[in-house]
């Protein structure tokens, strides 16, 4: 797979990830269900949410960064740094979610910060160089 698609894959997970965050904060979905049911009220919630909803925001623009870079051929040390970061923050979000008290949260919450880890290193990890003989 290659990047500019590991990229769109990852731009479609965020932001359906964004609405999500969305509608919880909302409270379309009830927030007992989430955050591995530790949450004790909407205060708590709402602050949980908010941070959430920030750092998937983050992740879209330094992605949104890191896709202009690679239609321009550049490269950027920061925010190849940045992205081994959710690289490592994907891969212990899914240990975390092997936790969660619900079976949803558990499984889907599961293979998708596995899938966005899995993804995040195939957008950053370095080109090999071909050499010809």
């Amino acid at each position: 797979m290659n990047k500019r698609i590991a990229l769109k894959i990852m731009f479609l997970l965020l932001g359906t990830l964004l609405i999500f965050h969305v509608l919880i904060f909302t409270e379309q979905i009830p927030y007992d269900k989430v955050w591995a049911g530790k949450l004790n009220s909407v205060e708590e919630m709402k602050a949980f949410e908010a941070f959430s909803i920030l750092i998937n925001l983050f992740m879209i623009l330094i992605l949104s960064i890191k896709y202009k870079l690679l239609e321009s051929g550049k490269r950027n040390k920061v925010v190849d740094i940045l992205i081994w970061i959710f690289v490592v923050f994907f891969a212990l979000n899914t240990i975390g979610n092997m936790f969660a008290k619900s079976l949803i949260e558990l499984i889907l919450g599961g293979i998708l910060t596995l899938v966005s880890s899995i993804l995040c290193f195939i957008i950053v990890k370095k080109e090999k160089i071909k050499t010809t003989q």
